[in-house]
């Protein structure tokens, strides 16, 4: 196993990291920027869209070729050329308290996204899906900080993550209509562990998971049992997923900026990694269909 890190740009807050099948890109996001990044592991070239707001939480690819991203209050069409967004849906309009935080698309092409409370102290956080026809409908609620949805590679499970409550919870998920049951909590992690941040799974069913200030990323097995450790150079690392030619490259997003008046000191904080020769592969990733 090999730890690369990638380019010379320190980011306030990476996250959402999301591989492009067609073109062989990465895209993430530096959320406290308001910015979606694209990366070319063949060229090295970066390239940046700035979106007007505050926050944007996460991205997805749409079939289209377009982007979506979660911020604010809700779904957003992204322009990646200009940086211009349009508003698709917003079902947390004039809810001062909370944000749009993160999303995953399900492999039938819709979008499944969490909100968080703002001050991350009140379980308001909820948990939404965005259709094809951009119909948005509230799965669950209860959240601090819904983050990091995933699936199981039978698409039975849906994993998400409540990052402050220091949970990962598992919900029965009907891949034919997008509706989740029989939430339940698959582990729960110490403070001094760190906060379960984003996630992915891998063709064998494990789940990997970034543990913000834990400075790690772990993959737990079916049974729950945590079976690889992966010591990070920093200590804020915020979100993996894989991808490359072969869907068998991990990266990991990091946050370099200020989290309730503290930083990451490790001198790499904020930077893109790419970590090789884990012998781990996935399944592609869908696109947003709608």
């Amino acid at each position: 196993m090999t730890i690369e890190r990638i380019g010379t740009e320190r980011f306030e807050l990476g996250e959402s990291p999301v591989w492009d099948h067609r073109e062989g890109v990465l895209y993430f996001v530096d959320a406290e920027a308001c910015a979606v990044l694209w990366y070319d592991p063949a060229s090295g070239e970066t390239r940046r869209a700035d979106a007007p707001g505050g926050y944007l939480g996460a991205m997805a690819l749409r079939d289209d070729g377009g982007i979506l991203v979660v911020m604010d209050n809700g779904f957003h069409s992204l322009d990646f050329a200009t940086g211009q967004t349009v508003a698709l849906a917003e079902p947390e309009a004039g809810n001062e308290e909370t944000g749009f935080n993160d999303c995953k698309v399900d492999r039938r092409g819709r979008l499944i996204a969490g909100s968080i409370h703002n001050d991350c102290a009140e379980h308001a956080g909820s948990l939404y899906r965005l259709d094809h026809d951009l119909t948005c409908t509230r799965l669950d609620g209860d959240f601090i900080c819904a983050n990091g949805p995933c699936w199981s590679p039978d698409n039975r499970t849906l994993y998400v993550a409540d990052s402050y409550a220091h949970e990962i919870h598992a919900y029965d998920y009907d891949i034919e209509t997008g509706n989740v049951a029989g939430r339940k909590l698959l582990t729960a992690t110490m403070a001094d562990d760190g906060v379960p941040d984003g996630m992915t799974v891998d063709a064998e069913g494990c789940l990997w998971n970034a543990r913000f200030a834990g400075g790690k990323a772990v993959r737990l097995a079916p049974d729950r049992t945590v079976d690889r450790d992966i010591v990070m150079p920093v200590g804020w690392v915020t979100s993996v997923i894989f991808g490359g030619p072969e869907c068998d490259v991990l990266y990991a997003t990091t946050s370099g900026g200020e989290w309730a008046g503290e930083r990451d000191t490790a001198d790499h904080a904020g930077y893109l990694f790419a970590i090789h020769d884990l012998g781990v592969k996935v399944l592609p990733e869908r696109r947003f269909a709608g």
